[in-house]
């Protein structure tokens, strides 16, 4: 009864020298070591020192803004705009999107990816058994006289591979895996990021088009006004039927003109329903008109080498040219040579019942060592594309940094053009208005013609037109600057609501 033990520690000692094999010579990985490309030495965005703030003006989103170099940026961004309406927006978009979830989803399985690559590094133990029944003739062994043989026969094993990881060709598989899941995680808060903005510009748009169509509501029905006074003066042979044809155009005109707006509202909260992850038969919770929002007057401007940290894209980017230099170690190990240990523990008998008996026990401990000599080339290419992959990625990585920094300059410019415009179009706005209640006075007594009225109808409803989209304006381009620099997502006190650890 002594003896299976006396055979069982072989294998054992086997199995315990091969582990201890595996941990000294565990120690190196072939193939680059990873270091994050420097930050860019760009000190601001833009090639000329943009002013502290920008112009103000008197009327609606006049404030002036200023630009606060170095100040961080909060998670929750869309709050500045000082609207509980926004704010419940975007929470509802948040946990609705389907465009989240799918982020989401797409994380937890880099996660299990790497959980997988993982068990690699360990010995994989296999439980084996089968059962026969077979007949066997002497003829098979040259003794026909020996006649047939009928008996069964029964296996039960437990197997052990471990294949040495000398090179660290499986460690770079797990570090490439790990890359992927952190480019998962930044294309989920780029996902948080995009959706977030897309929310706070549609319901600034649906402000938008709300006032322009309130104006050229009440321009229409000023317009009417004007055509009955030149329907009545017309009765009176004061004017022209000429007079009263060209005044009906306009109103025509403008009746037109309100047609488009209101398509453009009604897809506005098409889209906005898709955003909160509903079908556009839905009621949505809120409607916005410009009034509903504040303009953040102090803006956060992160530094250039900052930015490359804050970016969603660039975090991202920086991931895959991660996983790019650890593909690069991956297939120069599959050039050297593998060593695999194996081993298995069992029992052989033609009796079930004997299967687990002293004198059935069977076992075996190897080693094995491949080296690839020939295979027409195909691993010392897999290598050199590799290495053009990372190249690639690297390119990439920096074409996506140069992005993030032309989008920070375009955002300043706009918002500094946003606010001098929008004074301009305030002042030319105050002066048409003023202009065309003179003119209706003097139409009124007289001394101008109804072609002259019209003109200048014309040109104050086209300037207040211009004045409302201004205002949105400078709302809309000062969301696009948090979308430029990150969204601030660093900043979240609470982890994101993505997998379960």
């Amino acid at each position: 009864m002594k003896a299976p033990v006396q055979h069982r520690e072989p294998a054992r000692r086997g199995l315990a020298l091969a582990m201890a094999a595996a941990a000294v010579l565990g120690g190196c990985a072939v193939g680059p070591n990873f270091k994050p490309p420097a930050a860019p030495p760009a000190q601001r965005y833009t090639p000329e020192e943009l002013p502290p703030r920008t112009t103000a003006s008197e009327g609606p989103a006049g404030a002036a803004q200023t630009w606060a170099y170095g100040a961080d940026i909060p998670a929750q961004w869309w709050t500045l705009f000082r609207s509980e309406k926004l704010n419940a927006l975007v929470d509802q978009a948040m946990r609705g999107s389907p465009d989240v979830a799918a982020a989401q989803a797409a994380l937890r399985q880099a996660h299990e990816n790497v959980l997988a690559q993982r068990g690699g590094l360990l010995p994989a133990i296999d439980a084996t058994g089968s059962a026969a029944r077979q007949k066997i003739s002497g003829a098979a062994f040259g003794q026909p006289e020996a006649g047939a043989v009928i008996y069964s026969l029964f296996n039960a094993s437990v197997n052990v591979s471990y294949t040495l990881d000398l090179w660290g060709g499986v460690r770079r598989g797990i570090e490439a895996q790990e890359a992927q899941a952190e480019y998962q995680n930044f294309q989920l808060e780029a996902t948080y990021l995009s959706l977030s903005t897309n929310v706070v510009t549609t319901a600034i748009q649906e402000a938008s088009l709300r006032a322009q169509i309130q104006a050229t509501e009440e321009i229409i029905a000023a317009d009417r006004r004007q055509l009955e006074t030149v329907e009545r003066q017309l009765a009176l042979g004061a004017v022209s039927r000429l007079d009263v044809l060209t005044q009906q155009t306009q109103l025509a005109n403008e009746i037109a003109a309100l047609q488009p707006l209101r398509k453009q509202l009604q897809q506005n909260r098409d889209l906005l329903a898709v955003l909160l992850g509903q079908s556009p038969d839905q009621a949505l919770p809120a409607q916005f008109v410009l009034d509903d929002l504040k303009l953040p007057e102090d803006l956060p401007v992160s530094l250039p080498a900052r930015l490359v940290e804050q970016r969603p894209d660039v975090r991202a980017q920086q991931a895959l040219l991660h996983q790019a230099s650890a593909e690069i170690g991956v297939a120069t190990s599959n050039l050297l040579p593998q060593i695999t240990l194996t081993g298995a523990y069992g029992g052989t008998s033609t009796q079930f019942s004997d299967l687990f008996k002293s004198g059935s026990n069977v076992w075996n401990v190897g080693a094995g060592i491949t080296q690839p000599i020939f295979h027409g080339g195909e691993l010392l290419h897999r290598k050199r594309a590799a290495v053009a992959a990372y190249d690639q990625a690297l390119a990439a990585y920096r074409g996506t940094v140069l992005t993030a920094l032309s989008n920070v300059a375009d955002a300043l410019y706009a918002l500094d053009a946003d606010a001098t415009t929008l004074q301009q179009l305030d002042a030319a706005t105050q002066a048409a208005e003023d202009t065309l209640r003179v003119s209706r006075v003097r139409y009124e007594a007289g001394s101008i013609s109804p072609l002259e009225l019209l003109v200048i109808q014309r040109t104050y409803n086209q300037t207040r037109i211009a004045q409302l989209r201004a205002q949105a304006a400078r709302y809309a381009d000062t969301a696009a600057l948090f979308q430029a620099l990150g969204g601030g997502w660093w900043n979240r006190s609470a982890p994101n609501p993505t997998v379960a650890r």
